[in-house]
Order: structure tokens, then sequence, then C-alpha cells
């Protein structure tokens, strides 16, 4: 596995090993000793989470506040600008996103750590989207941040408008977010 920081370096993109043939491809999509190994993290993982969405469709920027979750997202099928944002108040890049192209075809993987946003926007037809969690998924402690914030100037490469869930469409902005200390 090949691991490269992002301009956030906590945020990291993996490359796993891809054996092809005539008959396919293979690769291990999680191993926790290649992972340690590779990144210099122990992580335990205790959810994971699949979805599919149509083109244009734009998931977040979502995070804990209690109880924050470490993700490992990768892309099954189509494609995916994924973005994530560092939300701690105490980091000297409070504020600042990266975003990386996770795709079937690139077979990436974005390591996103506890005191991130996470977010992605389809840009394929359709994308399943797959991802595990380092906690679980906890209603009241769930969070949304306004994905076209000012303050943040994500480019998202959007065409056309996106299409939101309600709850991201009346996200607030970062100035008025709880966020990480």
């Amino acid at each position: 596995m090949r691991v490269s920081p992002t301009e956030l370096p906590e945020v990291l993109l993996l490359e796993p090993r891809v054996f092809t043939d005539d008959r396919g491809f293979f690769f291990e999509s999680w191993n926790a000793k290649t992972f340690a190994a590779a990144t210099g993290l122990t992580v335990e993982f205790v959810q994971d989470n699949h979805s599919l969405s149509r083109r244009g469709v734009l998931r977040g920027i979502h995070y804990q506040v209690v109880r924050p979750q470490g993700k490992l997202v990768r892309v099954a099928a189509g494609t995916v600008l994924d973005v994530a944002v560092d939300l701690r108040r105490s980091s000297p890049r409070f504020g600042r996103w990266v975003a990386a192209e996770l795709s079937a075809e690139n077979h990436r993987q974005l390591w996103i750590p506890p005191g991130f946003g996470h977010g992605f926007v389809v840009t394929s037809e359709a994308a399943t989207f797959l991802y595990k969690t380092t906690d679980y998924w906890v209603g009241e402690y769930d969070r949304s941040l306004r994905w076209n914030d000012p303050t943040l100037g994500i480019d998202w490469r959007l065409e056309d408008e996106p299409v939101l869930a309600s709850k991201d469409a009346a996200a607030p902005l970062l100035v008025d977010a709880e966020v990480f200390e």
C-alpha cells in the first residue's frame, strides 16, 4: 500500500496494490497490519456504511461532535470528489480542506481522522460509496456544515447545483457551527 499525505497531513490518500490479469483484479481493501505499518496508526473499525447516489448528489459535510468518527472511504463503482475539512479549532489548519478523486478505477481510499468533516459529490452517472468508521453513528451528535460556506471556499467542481438532503441544505456556516476544540 502506498500512503501519501495530503495538504492536511492527518488526511491520508491510500493506494492499495492491485493485482490484475485476464480474469479481472484483486486488492485488499482493508488489512489492519498493512494499514498500521504504512501509516503508523492503529485503528479499530466498528461500522461499515454503503451508499448509492446519482450524479450531482452532494453528501456532507458531516461529522459528530461527541464520539467523533475516523473514516476510511472508497468507491466501489463510479467516481466522486471526496472532501475533508479540518474542524479542530486548535489546529493551525482549522477551516482548511482537501479534495481527492476516488473511483472504482483508481481504487484510492482516503483516511479521514476524527476531528474532520467529510463530504463527497458524485461526478459519474452514479457511485457506490463504502466507508468504515471508528465509532458508531449517533444521531444526537450528528452535525453538518454548509457545503458552500464562502469561508471554506471548497471547489466542488460542480457544473450544476448539487442535489442535497434537507439537513445539508440547511446546515450552518463554519462561523456558527459547533466544532472540535
